[in-house]
């Protein structure tokens, strides 16, 4: 296989992944992440800042790529984010959860649910019967099949960004792919 193929993204951008920003943006931006990993908590707050920069130029899709053998909460988090999102609260969900990285026991995402106003019931059975398991598995075999072995990974308009992600860095590739 070579380095171009892993250079590219796999699953092409759909209806099933979770999109912020204008549907026909001349940038996306793809991040596949894991909601206890710090260094995706930077990106975090870097992708937030490029949102408000950017606003009708870029949409952004977030991708689970829970790496649980390094953080053991990972995989819920990813669960919980599907699961606020079948109530239409992925985004302030996914929000939180980067947000409170240190607090992602079972009794914090529940705590995060009432907070949204989510039925908590519904949440809780889901996350108990690991509902969107599969959702999650899928986000992460296809980061496998695009090249991504570590978090956060970053595609910008279906190419991997190799640089850093920092908000200059991140910014100067944007602007590259629209040139």
């Amino acid at each position: 296989m070579s380095s171009q193929t892993l250079a590219a993204l796999a699953v092409p951008v759909n209806d099933n992944d979770h999109i912020r920003g204008a549907k026909n943006a001349a940038v996306t931006l793809v991040e596949y992440g894991d909601y206890e990993c710090p260094y995706c908590g930077q990106a975090h707050f870097v992708v937030q800042q490029l949102e408000q920069m950017l606003a009708d130029s870029m949409r952004f899709v977030f991708r689970n790529f829970p790496l649980s053998t390094v953080h053991p909460h990972a995989t819920q988090a990813a669960e919980a984010a599907e699961a606020a999102g079948a109530q239409r609260q992925f985004w302030p969900m996914h929000d939180t959860l980067f947000e409170n990285q240190n607090a992602l026991e079972l009794e914090d995402l529940l705590q995060y649910a009432t907070m949204l106003d989510l039925d908590l019931p519904r949440f809780a059975r889901d996350l108990n019967e690991h509902r969107y398991a599969d959702r999650v598995r899928e986000d992460f075999l296809g980061g496998v099949r695009s090249g991504v072995n570590g978090t956060p990974t970053f595609f910008i308009n279906d190419v991997r960004h190799n640089g850093p992600f920092d908000l200059q860095s991140l910014l100067d590739a944007i602007n590259n792919a629209v040139e």
